[in-house]
C-alpha cells in the first residue's frame, strides 16, 4: 500500500556518494560552485533544476544525490504545496552520464545500481509538474515520469537514446510508462527508442500540455500555482487514491474501499466549507477565476 502519511518522506536503498576520481570527467563535489542541482521557492511553488548545462543536464552520481536531496527538501517543506522539475539551459535531462559511467571504477559501479537517477524510487505526498525543454530521453525520460504532470516544449523530444547503447532502464521507466500510456504504446518506445515528438507525445498522453519554444517553465509555474490554489486536503486524497488504484490495489472493491475510506475525512476538513463558498455564488457557472493560473 502507498504510504503518503505526513510529511515524512518513504525512502527505499539508496546509493551511497563516495567521491570517486574518473579520469577525464568533468565531476562537481557537493562542495563545488555551482551545484550541480538547484532549487528556488516561489511562494507555495518550489523549483527543483538539474544544472548541468555543459553536458546537457546528464545526471552522474553526485547530480543524482542532489536531486534526492531536493526532493526530499520538498517534501518536508509543509509552506511548498507544488514542486515544479526542470533543466538549467536548453535541455531538461539526457539521461545518466554515459562519460562518467564508462570511465566509472568497478566498485562505484555497484553503489549506482540502484536508483542512479536519484528520486526515481521515493513517494512524494505533493504534485510535481515537469518543465519539459529540448530532450528528456533515457533516464531523463525516466525523471519526467517521475513528475505528476508534464508541460512540453514544441521542440522537445523524448525517448529511449539508451536502448542503442545497452543501458537498461533502472528508474521505473519500465513501470511507470506501461501504467501511463498502456502496454502497447509503452513497448513500442521500449523497444525501439526512437525519438516521440511534443505532438505525439500529447497524443499518447506522456505530456499533457504542449507550450511555445521557451515557455515550459513559465507554464509550469503557472500550473503550480493553480494547484496549489485549490483545497490542498481534497486534491492530496484524490491524489493518493488516483496512485493506489493504479499501482498497489488488489481489485476494483479495493481499489473503491480505499478511496471512499481516504476521501471520507475530507468531507468535514474541506467539503462543508467548500460548499458554503458556491451557495455564496463563487465557482458558479463552471467559473474557475479564483483559481487563475499566475506566476
Amino acid at each position: 500500500m502507498m504510504n503518503f502519511s505526513g510529511s515524512v518522506l518513504r525512502t527505499l536503498p539508496r546509493f551511497t556518494c563516495r567521491r570517486y576520481i574518473v579520469p577525464g570527467v568533468r565531476m562537481l563535489s557537493e562542495d563545488s560552485k555551482p551545484p550541480e542541482v538547484v532549487t528556488e521557492k516561489r511562494g507555495n511553488v518550489f523549483l527543483i533544476g538539474i544544472n548541468r548545462p555543459y553536458a546537457k543536464n546528464a545526471v552522474s552520481i553526485f547530480t543524482g544525490e542532489q536531486l534526492l536531496e531536493a526532493f526530499q527538501e520538498f517534501e518536508k517543506d509543509k509552506s511548498s504545496l507544488v514542486a515544479v522539475f526542470y533543466g538549467v539551459g536548453n535541455c531538461f535531462c539526457s539521461g545518466f552520464d554515459l562519460k562518467f559511467l564508462s570511465k566509472a571504477p568497478t566498485d562505484m559501479r555497484r553503489d549506482i545500481i540502484y536508483a542512479p537517477m536519484g528520486p526515481s524510487k521515493i513517494r512524494i505526498s505533493k504534485p510535481i509538474i515537469g518543465a519539459i525543454n529540448g530532450y528528456a530521453v533515457a533516464g531523463g525520460l525516466e525523471l519526467a515520469l517521475v513528475c505528476d504532470l508534464r508541460v512540453m516544449e514544441e521542440s522537445a523530444i523524448i525517448g529511449i537514446f539508451c536502448r542503442r547503447f545497452g543501458v537498461p532502464l533502472l528508474d521505473g521507466g519500465t513501470v511507470r510508462l506501461p501504467q501511463l500510456i498502456g502496454l502497447s504504446r509503452a513497448l513500442d518506445l521500449i523497444l525501439t527508442g526512437r525519438p516521440v515528438t511534443a505532438k505525439e507525445a500529447l497524443e499518447f498522453g506522456i505530456a499533457n500540455r504542449v507550450v511555445p519554444d521557451g515557455t515550459a517553465l513559465e507554464e509550469a509555474i503557472k500550473l503550480a500555482n493553480q494547484i496549489a490554489s485549490f483545497p490542498q486536503k481534497c486534491m492530496k486524497a484524490d491524489r493518493r487514491s488516483a496512485y493506489y488504484s493504479c499501482y498497489d490495489s488488489t481489485s476494483l472493491e479495493d481499489a473503491m474501499r480505499y478511496e471512499h475510506n481516504n476521501g471520507k475525512p475530507i468531507i468535514a476538513k474541506e467539503s462543508v466549507a467548500g460548499a458554503s463558498k458556491f451557495v455564496s455564488g463563487v465557482g458558479r457557472s463552471g467559473s474557475f477565476d479564483e483559481f487563475k493560473a499566475k506566476l
